[in-house]
C-alpha cells in the first residue's frame, strides 16, 4: 500500500500492476481537484462516503455538473475532462483505473500544479 499526499487530501494506492491500479481517494470539504483529462487512461470512481460535485466538459464551452452522493458511480473514459469538487463534504472515493497514472493533462489547477 502507498500513501501519496496531495493538496487536496490524499491518495490510497491499494493495487498497482500492468493491468490496473485501485486506490481510494480522500478530498477534504472545500478543495477540488484539478480541471483535466486523460489520454489513455480510463477511471471508474464509486462514491463510498460524502457528496461532491462532478464537473464534465464537452467541448470548450458546455459543462454538465452533477451532484455525486454515497453509492453513485462514474465511468470517465480517456480525454473526458473533468474535474471533481468537494463543496459540500468531506469526501471518499474508490477509483479503479488502466495503469496509466502518470497520464494526466491539467487544464486548471487551483494549486499551481
Amino acid at each position: 500500500m502507498k500513501i501519496v499526499k496531495k493538496p487536496w487530501g490524499k491518495e490510497i494506492w491499494f493495487a498497482y500492476n500492468k493491468k490496473y491500479v485501485g486506490k481510494i481517494i480522500l478530498i477534504n470539504k472545500g478543495h477540488r481537484l484539478s480541471k483535466q483529462y486523460h489520454r489513455f487512461k480510463h477511471e471508474t470512481l464509486y462514491t463510498d462516503k460524502g457528496k461532491y460535485l462532478l464537473e464534465i466538459y464537452k467541448g470548450r464551452n458546455y459543462r454538465f455538473n452533477k451532484v455525486m452522493k454515497e453509492g453513485s458511480v462514474v465511468i470517465i473514459p480517456p480525454k473526458t475532462v473533468h474535474r471533481l469538487d468537494a463543496k459540500f463534504t468531506n469526501v471518499k472515493i474508490i477509483e479503479v483505473s488502466t495503469p496509466q497514472v502518470k497520464d494526466v493533462i491539467r487544464l486548471d489547477d487551483d494549486y499551481g500544479r
